[in-house]
């Protein structure tokens, strides 16, 4: 990594420049969060990398997090950030994981093969709306796909608005398409399935090889995983690449306004049902069941609004148990503590 990078190639913008006050642009030392491991954080400021090491007296944060250090490199606070990205924890742990901090525009990548799959990218478009993120969609592995319009028309389906580009990740040439992303100061964040490309793809942006990359098997088109951690790369025209390795399970939680925004489609027509309550199953005057039947809404795409709402809302529900079981907990070791020290001071 270069250690010469300035505050904008870093990403910097006037949005976090507004957040500062005199003393502490004159005084702090401005970094940004380039990796988290267990033992802390890598920064980078416009000075070189450093280090801060994790303690319960910091805040929760992520890849791509602007923060204040003192001239010692003691922290001093974490920035307003401008997007964030986050799942629920993978498995049956109750936890939310940040996945990545302040990015401008997500790359969501998706190969031309047995990888394409709708439902998985408005699970990535509902992720990027709520993030606060523009989402563009990237179709790779065009050199090796017979039909690229055919893909193309199911993509439009989703959203006539939606951002795509159609690229073969090995050829250079496909850093010109995504020219307009990678100006200085915007960061990127690349997400997808293992074995679409997101390494080849990161590596042609970054002109380097510094990521392994895999073939995908041949029966089935399915990837290998190559990217194992979350990284932060730049490219020669000055944008910040964050690299992400492909998750195979990425549950939504605190997701209603992106799955609303993903499908408005059908909130659009929702609001022409009969009742206002209506589950869009088997409901009289359902407007939504009525589209599906004349064929203007595909019953798959309704099948997963269903699904993500429920997902987030039972994921959303029990996180905001267990911070409320924390809560009470946290309220009786005060308690207690309270009691113990009145008896000590009798």
């Amino acid at each position: 990594m270069n250690l010469a990078l300035t505050l904008p190639q870093l990403g910097w913008q006037a949005f976090f420049q507004q957040q500062l006050t005199l003393s502490e642009f004159e005084q702090a030392l401005i970094a940004r969060v380039t990796a988290h491991h267990r033992s802390g954080y890598q920064l980078m400021t416009q000075q070189g990398p450093c280090h801060l090491t994790t303690s319960t007296a910091l805040p929760a944060m992520t890849i791509g997090d602007w923060l204040l250090l003192d001239q010692a490199g003691g922290f001093i606070r974490l920035l307003t950030r401008k997007s964030l990205f986050k799942r629920k924890a993978a498995g049956s742990q109750l936890a939310e994981q940040l996945i990545a901090a302040n990015v401008d525009t997500l790359l969501i990548v998706c190969s031309l093969n047995h990888d394409f799959n709708l439902s998985r990218i408005e699970r990535y478009l509902a992720l990027a709306h709520e993030a606060g993120a523009e989402p563009l969609l990237v179709l790779t592995k065009a050199d090796l796909c017979a039909d690229v319009d055919a893909y193309l028309q199911q993509v439009t389906k989703l959203d006539p608005m939606l951002l795509v580009e159609v690229v073969n990740a090995l050829d250079s040439s496909c850093s010109s398409k995504l020219q307009h992303w990678c100006r200085v100061g915007n960061t990127l964040a690349v997400v997808g399935s293992s074995g679409v490309g997101k390494s080849t793809l990161v590596n042609t942006l970054t002109g380097n090889t510094a990521q392994k990359t895999a073939a995908i098997r041949g029966d089935d088109s399915k990837g290998r995983h190559t990217t194992t951690a979350r990284s932060m790369r730049f490219t020669a025209t000055g944008a910040v690449l964050i690299d992400t390795p492909g998750m195979r399970e990425l549950q939504l939680t605190d997701c209603d306004a992106g799955i609303r925004r993903t499908f408005a489609d059908i909130d659009a027509l929702a609001r022409a049902c009969r009742f206002n309550n209506c589950q869009h199953t088997a409901e009289p005057g359902c407007a939504v069941q009525q589209a599906i039947v004349q064929g203007e809404l595909d019953a798959r795409r309704l099948t997963n609004y269903q699904k993500l709402h429920a997902e987030q809302a039972r994921n959303a529900a029990s996180l905001q148990q267990r911070r409320e079981k924390e809560r009470q907990f946290s309220k009786l070791v005060k308690s207690v503590t309270s009691l113990k020290a009145k008896k000590y001071a009798e």
